[in-house]
């Protein structure tokens, strides 16, 4: 191994001796569900949002706060609904008659980790207003800039069954989502469990675990990951498959109407060396990219109306270009 890298690796290890510690605390509250919860911890190390879709009661909102707590940061869950307004989010200017001034009320957005419940319940204007906080990491009220805190993590949630009365996220404002997570139904042993915790009497409060600091830090040591040359290209050859699939021998003809933006391959990368870190390596493997692949790039591919017809979805489409590009 490369000196440079054994010295990444010790302080990979030293850094994230915490995500164990951090699984184990938010496993005593959440069954199941290891995957949404490593990426969720992949999401606040690589400081990249989430997107989660799922049915209702499979514990997203349970997951999130639950991290929150265990990372003592300060967590805010907001509602969509259709009458929110963007004040309603960010803040507002508020007039007091005594001195005739107008003083600042900063809104829930203003916080570490924030759920954004039902997303696409939203209207655009209160979708616009959260994803440009996203990308800014700064909200304008009135005529001031104000930064939000650090770290800053939104996790939003769609419900894909109940597509009545909402405002479907465009894709470009999708594409500023690091990941998109399916949340999928747990399995007969682990809903026993949940049935016996949350009819029980035992006390479900999560155990602090680090600070927000903590993950400030530990964000340094993931952007210094190590990751070859090779592996870089073979990141570029995953994003280009999706845009000319017929350069990397794939049979994808009139079934993707948009490949993948450059975002995805940011974004593979810092996910990778994310994952990386929580598996307590100081370099990235092919591994780590199929690990993470498909949820950052399952809302990047946009299907043609022949591939919906087929029943092609873009998973689908990910996955067989996992499958083809040559693995270095």
């Amino acid at each position: 191994m490369h000196p440079d890298i054994e010295a990444i690796q010790r302080e990979v290890q030293e850094a994230g001796a915490f995500c164990r510690t951090l699984k184990e605390s938010i496993g005593q509250v959440v069954v199941g569900q290891y995957q949404l919860v490593e990426r969720l911890l992949i999401g606040l190390l690589a400081d990249g949002h989430i997107l989660l879709e799922g049915v209702p009661g499979l514990a997203k909102t349970l997951s999130v706060k639950t991290l929150a707590a265990a990372i003592r940061a300060k967590f805010q869950r907001l509602q969509f609904t259709p009458d929110l307004l963007p004040a309603d989010l960010i803040g507002t200017m508020v007039y007091n008659p005594t001195s005739g001034s107008f003083t600042t009320r900063k809104g829930p957005i203003f916080a570490n980790i924030i759920l954004a419940d039902e997303i696409n319940r939203a209207p655009a204007k209160v979708q616009s207003a959260l994803l440009e906080a996203m990308q800014e990491r700064q909200v304008t009220i009135s005529e001031t800039t104000h930064p939000l805190p650090s770290p800053f993590l939104v996790l939003a949630t769609q419900n894909p069954i109940e597509q009545e009365g909402t405002y479907p996220l465009p894709e470009a404002q999708v594409d500023r989502f690091m990941l998109k997570v399916i949340v999928g139904y747990p399995d007969k042993s682990e809903e026993r469990l949940i049935m016996d915790r949350m009819t029980g009497t035992e006390d479900l409060t999560v155990r602090p675990v680090i600070e927000p600091a903590d993950i400030l830090k530990a964000r340094t040591v993931v952007r210094k990951i190590y990751i070859d040359d090779k592996v870089k290209d073979y990141i570029v050859n995953i994003v280009h498959a999706s845009r000319r699939p017929e350069a990397y021998g794939l049979d994808l003809s009139g079934l993707i109407a948009y490949g993948a933006s450059p975002r995805a391959s940011i974004y593979l990368n810092l996910a990778a060396r994310a994952h990386a870190f929580v598996n307590g390596r100081g370099y990235v493997t092919p591994e780590d990219l199929k690990a993470v692949g498909p949820d950052v790039l399952r809302h990047r591919i946009i299907v043609t109306y022949e591939a919906e017809a087929e029943q092609i979805t873009p998973a689908a489409i990910v996955q067989k270009i996992f499958d083809h590009v040559e693995v270095p």
